[in-house]
């Protein structure tokens, strides 16, 4: 095996590298050369910055489950990474319900979960499906059009600009600057947009509050001040936007190129939520991610993980753990994708019925769409922490747009 799959020939395994077109391109095969480790991987998510990786589904778990010795605090990580490094902005530390532990978390958690409860999902699918059809109407006669940058990226923005109340233009510089901070390009730019961005939106919340989630995390009783705000506002469109348009893109690819599932969609029977389960544990939108940050050496499953140095949980290896068996993953809900214990996504329902309205709505408009390139030709965005195709090429018959 080569430096890229984590070995090097004839010494000891060497990190993985979770970056670069290789990773990319193949994290599967990374993630297997990984597994000679154990349930615990050294890796690189950057050159120079070492982190564990945790692949093993039980052992993840029990880090998800144990923010006593696994907390998510790095501020002390931080001291000692560059300004300019390309994963510092997903994982630095930030005032929000993602970076807290005990009290605080639950504070800045229930802001959220109070939030979220308020928002009608009867009213939401029906918003999703409109605006998804308005998209849909958009390229529905050209006969081909790319299903991430004409659909999967635009339709989670619209939700988000809705349900938060939030004005296009601000949306845009938001997406902006979490695109840069995810794919890890220009980090530090992107940082500072989405600084800019979530704060302009926090601003025209607490002038024009409406009946949206924004203005009610504004007025929840936890009083967050504005700093506070916007940085629950960014985690929420980090969760609602980029991995959102990733289960979208993932689900139509799976669906448009496995024979299990692409062989009833001109038939009326649409296996839309099968095929989400499928994507959850063998794809999920965010492959690396929950970064913890022990306070001290920790010994853990016969290994020592350093003081303030990453631990990173793989819900793509440790979902696919062959220690746990594949069968009966439809309808099995027991995926990491969603993470788990005290951090558990607090929207995760709302995550799958966006992305469920979205492709029942897109296949329900153009049944007999189909790849425009061989699966294997598609191509995948660099970055440590997601799954998320580049592009999504699809043709199908011309439709004229519903009246």
């Amino acid at each position: 095996m080569d430096d890229a799959d984590g070995s090097a020939g004839g010494g000891a395994p060497e990190p993985g590298r979770l970056y670069g077109p290789e990773f990319a391109a193949d994290p599967g095969r990374v993630y297997a050369a990984l597994r000679a480790h154990g349930d615990l991987a050294p890796v690189e998510l950057s050159p120079g910055i070492p982190a564990t990786l945790v692949i093993g589904y039980d052992a993840a778990l029990e880090v998800m489950r144990d923010p006593g010795r696994f907390p998510r605090d790095a501020t002390r990580w931080q001291q000692g990474v560059p300004a300019d490094c390309p994963v510092l902005p997903l994982l630095m530390y930030r005032p929000n319900t993602l970076s807290a532990n005990g009290p605080v978390h639950a504070r800045l958690r229930s802001v959220i979960t109070d939030s979220v409860a308020r928002v009608d999902t009867g009213a939401l699918r029906g918003h999703v499906e409109a605006a998804a059809s308005r998209l849909v109407d958009a390229f529905a006669a050209d006969g081909e059009a790319d299903l991430i940058g004409q659909y999967a990226r635009v339709l989670p923005l619209v939700v988000f600009n809705e349900l938060f109340g939030c004005p296009a233009e601000i949306g845009d510089r938001l997406v902006q600057g979490m695109s840069g901070i995810f794919d890890g390009t220009s980090a530090e730019e992107a940082n500072a947009v989405l600084h800019r961005a979530t704060r302009d939106l926090v601003a025209h919340k607490r002038a024009n509050p409406g009946a949206d989630m924004a203005s009610w995390m504004i007025g929840h009783p936890a009083d967050l001040d504005d700093d506070e705000m916007a940085e629950q506002i960014a985690l929420l469109l980090g969760a609602g936007t980029e991995p959102e348009q990733n289960l979208i893109a993932n689900g139509l690819r799976l669906l448009l190129s496995d024979d299990r599932f692409g062989g009833d969609l001109s038939g009326g029977s649409l296996p839309v939520e099968d095929a989400l389960d499928e994507v959850l544990w063998t794809d999920p939108p965010m492959a690396n991610f929950g970064a913890t940050f022990p306070r001290q050496d920790v010994h853990f499953r016969g290994r020592v993980l350093p003081a303030d140095q990453p631990v990173v949980i793989s819900y793509a290896a440790a979902n696919t753990d062959p220690s746990r068996t594949a069968a009966g993953r439809v309808g099995n809900r027991a995926h990491l994708a969603f993470a788990a214990g005290p951090h558990t996504c607090p929207v995760k329902g709302h995550a799958r019925l966006l992305a469920s309205a979205a492709i029942e709505t897109l296949l329900d408009r153009l049944p007999d769409m189909e790849l425009a390139v061989p699966v294997d030709e598609l191509e995948w965005r660099p970055g440590p922490f997601h799954r998320a195709l580049t592009a999504l090429p699809v043709r199908f018959p011309p439709q004229a747009p519903r009246p």
